[in-house]
């Protein structure tokens, strides 16, 4: 079943529920995973799935049962991934400015490899891992210096970019390698950004991280894992129409481009690929306003509940569940005291008045993950199509 279809047979459960809530069509969700671990099963890929795109409980479950692994970016990521029940064995914890009671965290939980991002960093892993008596497995994150042509604010692989060791450095990344005396290296890593569309940018991607492992494999520096990154992004526009994005193909293209080592396993951090598809943010119409060159729908989330569009003017699908009426053009808006609080401008809807529900469609990434209590505004819950029953009155 389509999720808009979903949507709108749980219009009555949905109307006793307080707006505005996330909901999660739990079998798409299912699909998707059974999708990806398909498609990588063919090459023996592994995934660490990218916990900041979404942290729920019942979410991860799914996640942690289809077998992969977690990539975190806080010291919390990696407890909370521990406490949901992920093999410390299959989490890496990634990120730029890492605290040392963070790094410890990891190094105290012996988790699978600590994600170095600067040649820094590796002084000051070694030095924890020194005081705490042990040798600590990490990779090193690499700065491919690669266009991803998404928006500037989710690119991480550009020179400018804070994350990742460039290749300039790498006589520096070296010598703290091999004088590393409680570090071992296991895996080198890329990671170019998210929401990336264009196939060929993974392509390009391989290319250049086959140059960069030879440039290292020349000073002496091999590795058993390899780390893509994600970034594969997903259709905002037309949620409905190819819901599980094509991991075939994606998979495949690294299995052509990718030069692979004997003995070196591949691994991949996907996030919002896996997990954005299956969310929606359901909201309830307060006012409509009619001006002489705008008409706006002012609904009762806001940008507190879905950051996307004001963050970095992301595009979601939004829908009018409760009416068929003629369509007019809205802009649909948000209550924060903020210009910036909108989901979507000249948007064609049905007629719409107060008590509409509308659900913003792909949500589930990056959505209830970013939420926040600005204007001292409450969260809203979450619910899931698969427990849906239990809230119907």
């Amino acid at each position: 079943m389509q999720t808009l279809n979903l949507l709108q047979k749980y219009i009555p459960a949905f109307r006793t529920l307080k707006t505005p809530f996330y909901f999660y069509d739990m079998e798409l969700l299912q699909r998707t995973v059974n999708a990806c671990k398909q498609a990588m099963s063919k090459y023996g890929y592994h995934e660490h799935y990218a916990l900041k795109a979404n942290n729920n409980a019942p979410v991860l479950k799914v996640i942690r049962e289809a077998g992969f692994g977690i990539d975190c970016v806080s010291g919390n990521e990696v407890l909370w991934a521990i406490r949901q029940g992920f093999p410390v064995e299959k989490i890496v914890y990634s990120g730029v400015g890492k605290t040392d009671e963070e790094i410890n965290t990891a190094i105290g939980h012996n988790i699978f490899c600590i994600n170095c991002e600067s040649t820094q960093e590796i002084d000051i892993v070694n030095r924890l891992a020194a005081e705490a008596g042990k040798t600590v497995a990490i990779s090193v994150r690499l700065n491919p210096a690669i266009d991803p042509h998404t928006h500037e604010y989710i690119t991480t692989g550009l020179e400018e970019n804070k994350f990742g060791i460039s290749e300039w450095e790498f006589g520096v990344m070296v010598e703290k390698l091999k004088t590393a005396t409680h570090l071992q290296l296991i895996a080198v890593h890329v990671h170019l950004g998210s929401q990336i569309t264009e196939a060929p940018i993974f392509q390009q991607l391989c290319t250049r991280f086959n140059q960069l492992q030879e440039k290292l494999r020349q000073e002496g520096i091999t590795v058993a894992h390899v780390n893509m990154g994600g970034g594969l992004g997903v259709d905002y526009d037309n949620p409905d129409s190819c819901p599980i994005v094509d991991f075939e193909s994606y998979f495949a293209t690294f299995h052509e481009h990718l030069k692979v080592y004997e003995g070196q396993t591949v691994h991949f951090e996907l996030g919002r690929a896996l997990v954005a598809p299956c969310g929606s943010l359901i909201t309830k119409t307060l006012y409509v306003k009619n001006g002489q060159k705008k008409n706006f729908v002012v609904v009762d989330a806001g940008m507190t509940d879905l950051l996307r569009p004001a963050l970095y003017q992301a595009h979601h699908a939004i829908q009018q569940l409760s009416s068929q009426k003629t369509a007019e053009i809205y802009d649909v808006v948000g209550p924060i005291c903020e210009s910036s609080d909108f989901f979507g401008k000249n948007i064609s809807l049905p007629q719409t008045q107060r008590g509409d529900l509308i659900a913003i469609r792909t949500a589930g990434a990056y959505g209830q993950t970013m939420n926040m209590r600005y204007n001292l505004r409450n969260l809203p819950d979450a619910y899931y199509s698969d427990e849906i029953k239990n809230v119907q009155k």
